[in-house]
Order: C-alpha cells, then sequence, then structure tokens
C-alpha cells in the first residue's frame, strides 16, 4: 500500500490543530483543500507509478518500487514498467533515487547524496524559504501556497511514521511502522476514523487530489529548475535544473497514475458483512497474520492509535508554526477570514 490515506489524514489533521491554534495558514488551507492534500501527496511522493504491466491483460499493477512478482488481476506474468521521456526510459527505482530525496529533504537520498539532506533543526528555515519564494514568485494567489503546506506536512508525517524523528507513540502490533500493521492503520483511519468520526468523502477526496494541476513551485522546492530566490540563496547546493522536464513529465505521470491507484486502494480498502459482523480483504489479513477486522480494532484501541494521530496533526502545527514565526509576511495575514473547522468538514463531506 503507499500510504495515501494516512497522509491525507495526516493533512486534514495538521489542518485542524493549525485552526484551532489560530494559525495564518488555516484560512488559505481550508479555501483550497484540493491543493493542500495534493501536496500532502503527490507534493512529496514522485514514485506514485504502476511497478509492472500485467502480460495477459495489458493492464499496469502495483506501486512505484514494491516489488511484484505475479499479477494481481490473472496471478500470471509482469513484466517491468518503463517511464519513457524524450528517448530514455526509467524504472520507477531511478525516478525514485533520482527525486525522492529532494522532495523529503531528510531523509531519502541516495547513498552518493547524503551530504544533501537537509537536518530536522534547518528543516522550518528551508520551508520559510521556500514560502517566500512561493509568495515573490506567484504573488497574492493562494492555491501554490496551499501545495507548499501541503508538501510541508508530508515531511512531518513520514519522519514520524517512519521513525526518523521522535514524537510519535505507537506500538501497534509489531511496531510503528510494518509490513504488517499498515493494512491495520489504513483500515482503522479510513472507515472508524475517517469515515465514521470526521465522516469524510475518500472518494470525492482523492478524485479531488488527482485532478489538482501540477503547481510549478515544486520544481523549485525540489531543487530541480534554475536556482532563485530566497531558497537559492540559503541552500545553494544541489540545484540539477536540467532535469526539470522530466520531472515535470514525472508529476504529470504521477496524477495520471494516481486516478488509477487510487481507485484500487478504495477497492482494496472496502470492507463486506459477514454473520461475525464487518469483515476486511482476505489480502489485508493475510499480511497482518490472520487478523480479523474486529482483532484489528482491538488492537488499534490497545495501542492508543487516535492519540498517535493526534500526536502527528500538532507535528504537523508545530512545523507550520515554526514557519509561520519565519516569514513576516504570513504573520500579517488574517486568521478567521476562511472557514471554521465545522464549515471546513462539510467541503469533505
Amino acid at each position: 500500500m503507499s500510504g495515501t490515506i494516512g497522509h491525507v489524514m495526516y493533512a486534514i489533521l495538521g489542518a485542524k490543530a493549525a485552526a484551532d491554534r489560530k494559525l495564518p495558514v488555516a484560512p488559505i488551507v481550508g479555501r483550497h483543500l484540493p491543493a493542500y492534500l495534493a501536496g500532502a501527496y503527490l507534493g512529496c511522493d514522485v514514485q506514485t507509478m504502476p511497478e509492472a504491466i500485467c502480460a495477459d491483460t495489458g493492464r499496469e499493477v502495483g506501486y512505484g518500487t514494491a516489488p511484484i512478482d505475479k499479477s494481481p488481476i490473472t496471478g500470471g506474468v509482469v513484466r517491468p514498467y518503463q517511464f519513457r521521456f524524450r528517448d530514455a526510459s526509467y524504472s520507477p527505482r531511478q525516478i525514485h533515487e533520482m527525486f525522492y530525496g529532494r522532495a523529503h529533504l531528510v531523509f531519502g537520498w541516495t547513498r552518493t547524496e547524503q551530504q544533501h539532506a537537509v537536518p530536522w533543526d534547518h528543516l522550518a528555515d528551508y520551508c520559510a524559504a521556500v514560502v517566500e519564494d512561493t509568495l515573490d514568485f506567484v504573488g497574492p494567489a493562494e492555491r501554490p501556497l496551499a501545495y507548499v503546506f501541503g508538501w510541508i506536512a508530508h515531511i512531518v508525517g513520514d519522519c514520524l511514521i517512519k521513525s526518523i524523528r521522535p514524537g510519535l507513540t505507537l506500538n501497534l502490533l509489531d511496531g510503528k511502522y510494518t509490513p504488517k500493521n499498515r493494512p491495520i492503520q489504513d483500515l482503522v483511519t479510513f472507515h472508524e476514523i475517517g469515515r465514521r468520526e470526521l465522516r469524510l468523502n475518500w472518494p470525492a477526496l482523492l478524485a479531488d487530489v488527482a485532478e489538482t494541476p501540477v503547481e510549478p513551485i515544486q520544481t523549485h522546492y525540489m531543487r530541480v529548475a534554475p536556482p532563485r530566490g530566497q531558497l537559492a540563496k540559503t541552500f545553494s547546493n544541489a540545484w540539477q535544473p536540467d532535469q526539470q522536464d522530466l520531472l515535470l513529465a514525472v508529476l504529470a505521470e504521477n496524477r495520471r497514475y494516481f486516478r488509477i491507484w487510487s481507485r484500487h486502494e478504495l477497492d482494496l480498502l472496502q470492507l463486506r458483512e459477514t454473520p461475525r459482523g464487518p469483515e476486511c480483504r482476505e489480502e489485508l489479513s493475510r499480511q497482518t497474520g490472520g487478523l480479523t477486522y474486529a482483532e484489528m480494532l482491538k488492537l488499534a484501541d490497545a495501542a492508543h492509535f487516535r492519540r498517535a494521530l493526534w500526536q502527528m496533526g500538532e507535528a504537523v502545527a508545530d512545523l507550520f508554526a515554526a514557519v509561520t514565526r519565519r516569514v513576516p509576511r504570513l504573520q500579517e495575514l488574517p486568521t478567521n477570514d476562511g472557514p471554521t473547522w465545522n464549515e471546513l468538514s462539510k467541503q469533505w463531506q
């Protein structure tokens, strides 16, 4: 699974925490929720492309960089997917190695580029420079700014859930973030917290993410563009403008495949009614070691999974606040001219 559900939820809870603190970014996010959520997923995960092609049907399958040895459609042979750009072809792994660290900043760089990783205590400075440049380059338009804060939310989410940084208390089944417990996290987030508690319309939210256009500021904050602005002044290393056209093509491919992959994820997470209550798909149960959905819910409650999500939302808002302190123009924006939390919630129902 790709982490789509988790990252959308982290971003939503971060938006709620920002609204509770009356941060000036909260109204901007409220007015441009699709852009914010697109930044929170497609603003980072450039490996959103097929991993393989089903030889029997010709259909794209899998999620980039996650190995797949047989077709989930027919059980038959698969052949590797190649992303073609101009006269070259790239595997999802190659795309990942070229661009993943540039989006995630703190981690994800290849071994030869580790020196470019941004230390956590400099991350707010980096993000503030990007916000300054967004305000300078784009002017009063708010949608790119919402996208940028979505990207920031993704970095926080990945750093905490993957234990790059402390701040998230979770011991669920066999740890914080493992192949066995990821189905539990996704199912509980999707159904119990998303659908039942927050009343999220997941199909509509994910469709909005897919339809949100590429924001040109993304090549800038990934430093795959001509160096300029405050970001180039404070972080002058690692700029690769010669790859900008390739990255733009990758970002367009991300959106194309996200339409397909998100529908697959929505289908995979559906519950079916049984005599003993709601039950998840067999492949998800098998991944957890054979747990039923009811057993997953008990484990999530015992691990205080809701509290972990609250911690995540607060951590996202912490970085939003740190960036705001560094950008005087953000501080000058009104904090109460956007949707309230209740009004914002209606948008995603």
